[in-house]
């Protein structure tokens, strides 16, 4: 069996794509990179395959849309996606990305159907969580036969072939956990979520919720508020409520918009902050955790959410090879100042 681009990759300590730039010189990459990486293909003993004749091969077409492509998670998303594009272009699959701005039925059912009209034969998708979206996909998997891989965000009721994501209910336990630690049971939380429409964040919420008022019965909700991921909503919320409600010693920011946390701890000028947990290891949320502006974040691991998806939806398309697993969760990372 001869050597893989996975194999290189992890000797050189690269992803994959970082490979594929290297060895087939497209793309942007450091040349001290490339020539460690084309040594250490040397040294294994890496045959290129040779492409076939592409009028004798079928040009596969994997479809992807996402959600919220404003947001500073989609960064790791998307480079995730941009890794299997390059990776599986190679396999002779087209990757076809449709981001959206928002968590939007119609949205999104225009983003799938654009998709179909280019005649996409799988589709990886962040569903909205609604029957157009249900109806949609079961559409395209019961009478087209196009397999779907859901990502990030999941739906019942549907046939797709497997989520790729955080287990988001058991990650909003995690929180809770974390929370009473910090507070020592004791005092009130406020609860920022984004979009009241979005299945992930009501997950969270419902976790952490559930954990609290089995563990800590002694923290009290000071309430859930949307912030539309926007930071100024995220600081109009915590300073109103600060402000009204007295003794929160806790804020749990579930969704995007966290820089609006400082910026509200700046206008109420707090001889001490509450303790705030935040979610994604973003640039922005790691100079909150540096700057004392928050206490613990949690990570979805973004990168391998984008990139898995398409690389398990070629493998269905070209092996006929079904996910062996239909939860394929990622891992939970809590990170501090100390350990980004």
């Amino acid at each position: 069996m001869g050597v893989t681009i996975q194999q290189i990759a992890e000797a050189a300590g690269v992803s994959r794509g970082t490979v594929d730039r290297a060895l087939n010189e497209r793309g942007r990459i450091n040349p001290e990179v490339a020539e460690k990486i084309k040594k250490i293909a040397d040294e294994l003993g890496y045959k290129p395959k040779h492409p076939k004749n592409k009028k004798d091969k079928k040009q596969w077409k994997i479809g992807v849309v996402t959600q919220l492509a404003r947001s500073s998670f989609m960064l790791e998303v998307n480079r995730g996606i941009q890794d299997a594009k390059e990776e599986l272009a190679e396999r002779g699959v087209q990757v076809i990305l449709r981001e959206g701005l928002s968590v939007d039925e119609e949205e999104q059912l225009k983003a799938i159907e654009s998709l179909e009209k280019e005649g996409i034969d799988a589709l990886a998708l962040m569903p909205v969580d609604c029957e157009g979206i249900r109806g949609k996909m079961n559409q395209l998997i019961n009478e087209k036969h196009i397999p779907v891989v859901t990502f990030n965000s999941d739906i019942v009721g549907t046939k797709r072939s497997c989520f790729v994501g955080m287990d988001n209910r058991k990650s909003g336990r995690a929180a809770a956990g974390l929370m009473g630690m910090l507070t020592r049971g004791n005092g009130k939380v406020l609860v920022i979520t984004g979009f009241f429409s979005n299945h992930v964040n009501n997950m969270r919420v419902d976790g952490f919720v559930e954990e609290v008022k089995k563990s800590y019965p002694g923290l009290e909700l000071a309430g859930v508020q949307g912030s539309f991921d926007d930071a100024s909503e995220v600081e109009r919320i915590i300073s109103n409520t600060m402000l009204n409600v007295p003794g929160i010693n806790g804020i749990l920011v579930i969704s995007g918009g966290q820089a609006g946390i400082g910026r509200a701890f700046d206008n109420l000028k707090l001889e001490k902050r509450p303790y705030v947990i935040i979610y994604d290891q973003t640039p922005k949320n790691e100079n909150a955790l540096r700057n004392n502006v928050a206490d613990f974040l949690i990570d979805q691991e973004g990168y391998v959410q984008g990139y898995r998806p398409p690389c398990i939806l070629a493998d269905v398309l070209l092996k006929k090879q079904l996910p062996e697993v239909e939860f394929q969760y990622t891992d939970i990372n809590i990170k501090t100042k100390y350990n980004i």
